[in-house]
């Protein structure tokens, strides 16, 4: 038996009005997953950003004190790492950046570099601003029977104005402490200090641009957690 007309015609219209409403739906969904920003698109503000002063020069100062028992150069590494990650990241002009050897000639030239302060070392270079990086901590061991190796570095990084003296950054802390490490790397010694410096880089100088947000976290990042006992 066919059904009345009147039925088929009402039957026809609501199913329109479904797919109508499916399809609008749809479309939203597509509009507002094409206008949500990517994690690489979303930034991380910066907690003092460098990249508003590209026109001063800055110096990257590396502490490493004489107790710590340190087979390799840190001072170069880090100076080298850090002032990488400030030209490709935060975006500051190679010329603006103290060089390593520059700054390895005046401390030799001085009686007793150690007396200086980093805003005196900054005035004697040129520089605007210096970013102190003091290393505190450093363990690189081999495990027993194996060419792996296990690390970790800690730093603490201080941005100063040297024209005023003033510590620009942090501003909420006497200093802005970080800390990485590993359990296990595969490459070599080579390849885990590397590794190390690499990460104390990344994890100092990401406060000082806008980081992406898919870039601001990486593996090696132990700054937030427990690491004495992780370190045990």
């Amino acid at each position: 038996m066919r059904k009345p007309p009147h039925k088929c015609i009402i039957f026809r219209i609501l199913t329109l009005a479904f797919l109508s409403v499916a399809f609008f739906c749809d479309g939203c969904m597509i509009v507002s997953q094409l206008g949500t920003p990517t994690r690489h698109e979303r930034k991380v503000a910066a907690e003092y950003n460098l990249s508003n002063r590209r026109e001063q020069k800055i110096l990257v100062l590396v502490n490493q004190p004489g107790w710590l028992n340190v087979r390799v150069n840190l001072r170069y590494y880090l100076t080298k790492q850090i002032n990488e990650n400030l030209i490709k990241k935060a975006e500051i002009p190679p010329e603006h950046l103290v060089g390593y050897n520059e700054l390895s000639e005046f401390r030799s030239g001085q009686g007793d570099f150690s007396l200086l302060s980093p805003v005196e070392v900054g005035a004697a270079l040129n520089a605007d601003m210096v970013l102190l990086v003091m290393v505190n901590g450093y363990e690189l061991n081999r495990i027993a029977k194996t060419d792996y190796y296990k690390g970790f570095l800690s730093v603490q990084g201080i941005l100063h104005n040297v024209a005023t003296g003033e510590k620009l950054w942090p501003r909420s802390a006497k200093s802005k402490n970080v800390k990485v490490g590993f359990e296990i790397e595969s490459r070599g010694r080579e390849a885990a200090v590397h590794r190390l410096v690499a990460a104390s880089a990344h994890c100092t100088v990401r406060h000082l641009y806008d980081c992406p947000e898919d870039k601001f976290k990486i593996s090696d990042d132990r700054s937030n957690i427990g690491w004495e006992s992780w370190k045990e």
